[in-house]
C-alpha cells in the first residue's frame, strides 16, 4: 500500500517546473487529492487544460487554490485536510534576487514562516521544504534568503509536534523554467551563437525527476529538522554548452563567453566543510541531522565539541565530473530535450 494512498498533497508554488514533475508522476497513482497551491492564475488554467487532456481520467484529482505564501490566511484555508505538504514556491533567479532582495524576504523567508506555521496549525503530517545549493556558503541574496529559509524549517521542528519538517537541498535542474538550455537551443534556431558566463565555471546537474526522488527519499527517509542532499554530478559550463551544441548542431567555435552575472560563484556548495563533518552518508544521499541542543548559552563557555571538522565540503569542483560524452547523454535522456530533437513543441514549466 502507497504512503500516499488516499492522501491529500498540497504544493506551493505547484505551477513550476517541479509541480508539474510532481503531477506526472504522481496522478496515476493511488494518492487521493493534490492541490496546486500558487498566485498565477493564468498558469494555473494553462495546468488544468494541459492535465484534463493528457490524463483526463485522473485530472479531477488536481484542485486549484489561488493564494500567495506571503499571506497566511490564504495558506490556511488550503491547508486544511492535507496530510503533506511539498513548498516549492521560491524566487529563484539569482539577478532578480540581487537588485530586487526584500522580495526574495518576502516570499523565500516570510513566505516559509507562514507555510510551516500554517501547516503545523493544521496538524499536517509532513513538510518538505526545497532548498538549493545556493543556501550553502550563500553570497547572493537569494542563496541567502534560502539559507535562513533552512533554518527556520530546522528552527520550528524543534516545537513542531506532529509535524515532521525537513529540507531538500539540490543542485540546477535541467530545463526547468528559466534554466539556460532552453534559452541554448532557442539561440542555435535562431542562428545565433551560444552565450555563456564563464567556460570554467561549473555547476552540479540534475532531472527535474531526480529533483522528485529527492524530495521523496526526504519524506520517507528523513527526521524531524533533516536536510537532504543528493550526491550529484557536475560539469563545466563550456562541457554543457558544447554537448548542447553537438545535439542541436550548433557551432562550439562561435560560443560568446559574456561574464559572470550579478551575484553568481564559480562553484556551488550543496554541504558545507562544517555540515560533512556530522553528515551521515546513505548511499546516493547525504543526510544533515539537526542541531538540537538547547539555548543555554552557559554550556558554550564550560563545554565544546571534541568533534574536529576533517571532512572537505562538498561542492561542484571536488564532486564527479563529467566529461563532454557524459554530459551528452545526461542531457540527451531528459523528455524536454528528446521533444526537441524530434520536433514536438515544449512548455518550459
Amino acid at each position: 500500500m502507497s504512503v500516499f494512498k488516499d492522501k491529500t498533497l498540497l504544493i506551493t508554488g505547484g505551477t513550476g517546473s517541479f509541480g508539474n514533475a510532481v503531477l506526472n508522476r504522481f496522478l496515476r497513482t493511488d494518492i487521493g487529492e493534490i492541490r496546486v497551491f500558487s498566485r498565477d492564475e493564468k498558469k494555473q488554467d494553462d495546468m488544468r487544460h494541459d492535465f484534463q487532456a493528457r490524463m483526463p481520467e485522473v485530472a479531477n484529482k488536481i484542485k486549484f487554490y489561488i493564494g500567495d505564501v506571503r499571506n497566511r490566511s490564504t495558506l490556511k484555508y488550503a491547508m486544511k485536510d492535507v496530510d503533506y505538504v511539498f513548498h516549492a514556491a521560491a524566487l529563484k533567479q539569482v539577478p532578480s534576487c540581487e537588485f530586487f532582495p526584500m522580495e526574495a524576504v518576502k516570499t523565500n523567508v516570510i513566505g516559509t514562516d507562514n507555510t510551516l506555521d500554517a501547516a503545523i496549525e493544521a496538524g499536517v503530517k509532513c513538510v518538505i521544504c526545497l532548498s538549493t545549493d545556493k543556501a550553502a556558503y550563500p553570497i547572493n541574496a537569494m542563496g541567502i534568503t534560502k539559507a535562513i529559509e533552512e533554518k527556520i524549517a530546522v528552527a520550528k521542528s524543534r516545537y513542531s509536534g506532529g509535524t515532521k519538517i525537513c529540507c531538500t537541498r539540490y543542485g540546477n535542474v535541467m530545463c526547468s523554467r528559466g534554466s539556460v538550455i532552453p534559452l541554448w537551443i532557442d539561440q542555435i534556431r535562431h542562428g545565433n551563437p551560444i552565450t555563456l558566463t564563464e567556460p570554467k565555471m561549473t555547476r552540479f546537474i540534475m532531472s527535474l525527476e531526480e529533483a522528485v526522488d529527492l524530495v521523496l527519499f526526504a519524506f520517507e527517509h528523513g527526521r524531524n529538522g533533516d536536510i537532504l542532499v543528493q550526491k550529484a554530478p557536475a560539469c563545466t559550463i563550456q562541457t554543457q554548452a558544447e554537448a548542447v551544441c553537438e545535439l542541436f548542431g550548433g557551432k562550439k567555435e562561435e560560443i560568446k563567453v559574456i561574464g559572470i552575472r550579478h551575484g553568481e560563484k564559480m562553484y556551488e556548495t550543496l554541504l558545507t566543510k562544517e555540515e560533512c563533518a556530522k553528515a551521515e552518508d546513505m548511499g546516493n544521499f547525504y543526510r544533515v541531522p539537526a542541531d538540537n541542543r538547547d539555548l543555554n548559552y552557559d554550556k558554550y563557555f564550560k563545554d565544546g565539541d571534541v568533534k574536529l571538522v576533517t571532512i572537505e565540503e562538498f561542492n561542484s569542483d571536488n564532486t564527479r565530473r563529467l566529461n563532454l560524452e557524459e554530459t551528452k547523454a545526461k542531457i540527451a535522456s531528459l523528455e524536454y530535450i528528446q521533444n526537441e530533437l524530434n520536433g514536438v513543441p515544449n512548455i518550459v514549466k
